[in-house]
């Protein structure tokens, strides 16, 4: 049984849901990555392994290496001790010596050596539906029939579009995606900066999907170059996975003036090598992390110009990074905000924008701002309030504004198209599957949802392409849970790993950073150090297993227990639901309630010792494994 609390609140009884939550990372995650069964085979030296297993559900690993939001990390248990597992940076580390960037092909014979890698790792200790291996299977067995005959068009190449893709073409459609710039990859080759993701790294990523049979026409803006009604003749289902490419507008005066830019305007033209005038002070409007990249991009280019002109003068160059937000309060990263000092982003916290300043020639020369007073109210909605007393003038020759993104769904007529659209314009669907009210239309991504993590489009990618499967086919892919629990031998722990500290990653100095737009500023880990990381994980799909019938009650487990997860407790003391009821019912056989006793145990403390097990002297508790496996399986619709 599992208590919570020093007064023992909801006791729960575990069944599958049950073990499956306490894999935190892996419950976090979209696309539900055992990140726990990769960076167990890191600790243990099974680095290919466990390069299969993160790349396994999702299709962009390699990128979510470098610039992941991490749930899994925000979840991990072991950051409720000291600090989560370095969960992405140990992606990375498997990502950089197997993933499609470390191929000399690019990544174009990555699907054959997952096939091959993964037919001699056949068994996963907790194995999801959306991984590549189960899939692969089901379709090679005949378990999932292949589509035949039957294609789709994607707008957008961003994640959503990317994983939808990669998807759909392991499931037999002919797929071709359509893509507004000249490159693939959406946001991830023109809005992210080169100094985070290299543009190597996604275009390999982009390889192995094209080598899967997906055809992309780029330069193809859908309403300009082909319509949204041809697209729909020329495919039996369209996904729309346009992503947030517009800055949202600042509704203040002065906002079209000359000088005054998008942040993801300016960044796309910058990805692209498209010339960008900029000044020497400059205003970056905006707390969250595109804010931080415009700032730290601009800072970049302005020392890229110098150094082109040789004409830098000490002390004008200046970059103002000014948000609503305090700094506690900001949306950005943490690690954004510190590198962005160190570089020398002047950080301006609790202003908010009143006017853009206009010279005589109608150009920006400064931006007026208001102290905010409160950014959220007492129910943490978005309720700004302002001091106009208190007023900050900042001389600029250049604004860029990044308080938000926007899309361009100007293609779309609902009349025309017979779509049901939403009051900010945006496509009704069913976020979880992508549907419409029209069943060859589906939206993927941002559009689907609203604003989230790079891996969150990339779940609503695959969830979509599950979507178009059963509508094209009447068929519905589902999958069976099997589950069991098995004891371990000889377990044992890497030596005081409770006590080892979070790995720090190094990074180049702020020097070195500003002087190249493509030096990537976050080092990966040596291999030394992704092992010493790793075996701090307290992988939580080993649990310990009490059986009733041999304990003895004599509190040993409990002694011993470093974290005082462990209690003996009456039965009066426990309360939960029905399930509890039954385990109580059947193991008490006509005793009473208040003869008897239980063991309660706080999951969110356990580390995995097994302290408790080597205390026990009837053997009454063993450390086991858990495992899982979701089955795929198609059924009739």
């Amino acid at each position: 049984m599992a208590g919570k609390d020093s007064l023992i609140g909801e006791t729960h009884v575990p069944d599958l849901d049950y073990w499956k939550r306490m894999i935190a990372c892996q419950n976090a995650c979209p696309v539900h990555t055992d990140a726990r069964g990769y960076v167990r085979a890191i600790a243990e030296g099974n680095d290919e392994l466990a390069y299969l297993i993160a790349r396994g559900p999702n299709p962009l690993a390699s990128i979510c290496g470098r610039v992941c939001g991490a749930p899994c990390e925000t979840d991990c248990r072991r950051g409720s001790i000291d600090k989560p597992i370095a969960i992405r940076a140990l992606k990375r580390f498997v990502c950089d010596k197997f993933g499609p960037e470390s191929r000399p092909d690019g990544g174009r014979s990555l699907i054959e050596f997952l096939k091959d890698a993964a037919s001699q790792h056949p068994e996963r200790e907790c194995q999801g539906k959306e991984e590549l291996l189960p899939l692969l299977q089901s379709i090679t067995s005949g378990m999932v029939p292949p589509v035949e005959g039957k294609s789709v068009g994607i707008i957008g190449s961003g994640p959503a579009g990317l994983a939808a893709a990669h998807d759909l073409a392991l499931l037999g459609f002919k797929v071709t995606i359509y893509e507004m710039e000249s490159v693939l990859a959406g946001m991830l080759a023109t809005g992210i900066p080169e100094y985070r993701l290299p543009r190597a790294l996604v275009a390999a990523e982009v390889e192995v999907i094209l080598s899967l049979g997906v055809q992309a026409v780029t330069n193809c803006c859908v309403g300009r170059d082909i319509t949204f009604p041809q697209l729909r003749e020329q495919h039996d289902a369209v996904i729309i996975a346009a992503g947030a490419k517009r800055s949202r507008a600042l509704p203040i005066p002065g906002s079209d003036a000359k000088g005054v830019l998008g942040g993801v305007e300016f960044l796309r033209d910058v990805s692209l090598g498209n010339p960008v005038e900029m000044g020497r002070r400059v205003v970056v409007i905006g707390g969250g992390n595109v804010a931080y990249d415009v700032g730290r991009t601009v800072l970049r280019q302005i020392s890229l110009d110098a150094a082109r002109t040789a004409l830098r003068e000490a002390g004008v160059t200046e970059v103002h990074l000014c948000s609503l937000e305090s700094l506690d309060e900001m949306p950005a990263d943490d690690i954004e905000i510190i590198e962005g000092d160190e570089e020398g982003i002047h950080r301006r916290n609790s202003l908010g924008p009143k006017e853009v300043l206009t010279d005589q020639s109608g150009a920006v020369c400064g931006v007026r701002f208001r102290r905010c007073t409160q950014v959220f109210n007492e129910s943490r909605r978005f309720d700004p309030q302002f001091d106009d007393s208190d007023i900050t003038d900042i001389e600029c020759d250049t604004a860029l504004i990044a308080i938000g993104q926007s899309f361009d769904l100007s293609f779309i007529e609902a009349e025309r198209d017979s779509l049901d659209l939403m009051p900010n314009g945006l496509v009704k669907c069913t976020p979880d599957t992508g549907e419409t009210n029209a069943p060859d239309v589906f939206v993927a991504g941002d559009l689907a949802y609203g604003p989230k993590l790079l891996i969150h489009a990339v779940a609503s990618g695959k969830a979509v392409a599950r979507a178009i499967y059963e509508s094209v086919t009447s068929r519905k892919i589902e999958a069976r849970d099997t589950e069991l629990h098995f004891p371990i031998a000889a377990y044992s722990r890497e030596k005081e790993y409770e006590g080892v500290p979070r790995v720090s990653l190094t990074t180049l100095s702020a020097a070195e950073r500003v002087t190249s737009m493509t030096a990537v500023v976050e080092h990966g880990l040596s291999e030394a150090e992704a092992r010493c990381e790793a075996g701090r994980c307290l992988n939580c799909g080993v649990n310990t297993i009490f059986d009733g019938t041999r304990c003895i009650l004599c509190g040993g487990c409990a002694e011993v227990c470093p974290e005082l997860c462990l209690r003996l407790v009456p039965l009066s003391a426990l309360h939960g639901n029905g399930a509890l009821q039954g385990v109580l019912d059947g193991q008490l056989d006509g005793w009473s309630p208040a003869d008897a006793s239980a063991i309660v145990k706080d999951e969110t403390s356990c580390i995995r010792c097994a302290l408790c097990a080597e205390r026990c002297p009837t053997g009454a508790i063993t450390m086991q494994q858990f495992i899982f496996k979701e089955e795929l399986s198609c059924l009739d619709v």
